[in-house]
């Protein structure tokens, strides 16, 4: 169990490492998106959505709208640029935590996010804007961290992706070829495995989602330590090792 574990974040990454983080983090982003509407009546992984709400905005000149919304549009690329900074801050000084560093931080976010609760009743505006920019950054760091690891073959939070390429491959299965081109550059083949790791994918978010929407309406905010927790235990192995090996030298 431990070296499985110790695989999941390894600098050294396979094609089943890199599937096997994927299925968790997307059942990660998958309740934190339904939790954070469950606390905040807003879905935070979805881009495409708040950069609409921005132009509806615009036209319909309601300011504060828009100034939330790109509010909660950089968060989300502040979270991705933050996930690169520490990745490569790790690679260059060879540290075994490269991936685990952005995981790690990704939990003390979400213990942040449950804690956030507290002070909903002190200033509820203003508290509802920050756990929106919290989760936003969240995502972006997330998506960021399974794309950098897996050279930008998997997304987690980016379900309009998984969907569409989805759909390619179920074009390309159902797609009829003519005998004379089996084997000619015109032959249509589906990729069979990335279909099932795109299948595998969309249902986990959805899962997810089931979950953390449960988790939240009945626990509140504070659900997202059962979040935080698995991910400071998957990221807490190479940190450990990195620390001993500086202490040692």
């Amino acid at each position: 169990m431990k070296h499985y574990l110790r695989n999941l974040t390894a600098k050294e990454r396979n094609e089943a490492t890199d599937r096997h983080l994927a299925f968790y983090l997307t059942f990660v982003a998958g309740a934190a998106n339904a939790g954070g509407f469950m606390a905040v009546n807003q879905y935070t992984s979805h881009m495409s959505g708040i950069v609409s709400a921005i132009a509806d905005n615009i036209v319909l000149w309601n300011i504060a709208l828009v100034l939330a919304g790109l509010a909660a549009l950089f968060s989300f690329v502040a979270g991705a640029a933050t996930s690169a900074i520490l990745i490569n801050w790790g690679r260059r000084l060879e540290l075994q935590a490269e991936y685990a560093l952005p995981l790690l931080f990704e939990a003390l976010l979400l213990i942040c996010f449950a804690a956030s609760g507290a002070f909903f009743h002190l200033r509820e505006s203003l508290a509802v804007s920050t756990t929106v920019m919290l989760l936003c950054f969240i995502m972006g760091l997330q998506n960021a961290i399974i794309t950098k690891l897996s050279g930008a073959r998997i997304r987690t939070t980016h379900v309009t992706g998984l969907v569409t390429d989805a759909g390619i491959e179920l074009g390309k299965l159902v797609y009829w070829n003519r005998d004379s081109a089996r084997n000619s550059r015109l032959h249509v083949r589906a990729d069979r495995q990335k279909l099932r790791l795109l299948t595998s994918l969309i249902g986990l978010f959805l899962v997810g989602g089931v979950c953390g929407a449960l988790l939240f309406n009945n626990l509140g905010v504070s659900a997202a330590l059962f979040l935080a927790a698995p991910l400071m235990l998957i990221a807490a192995l190479p940190v450990i090792e990195d620390v001993q090996s500086a202490l040692n030298r």
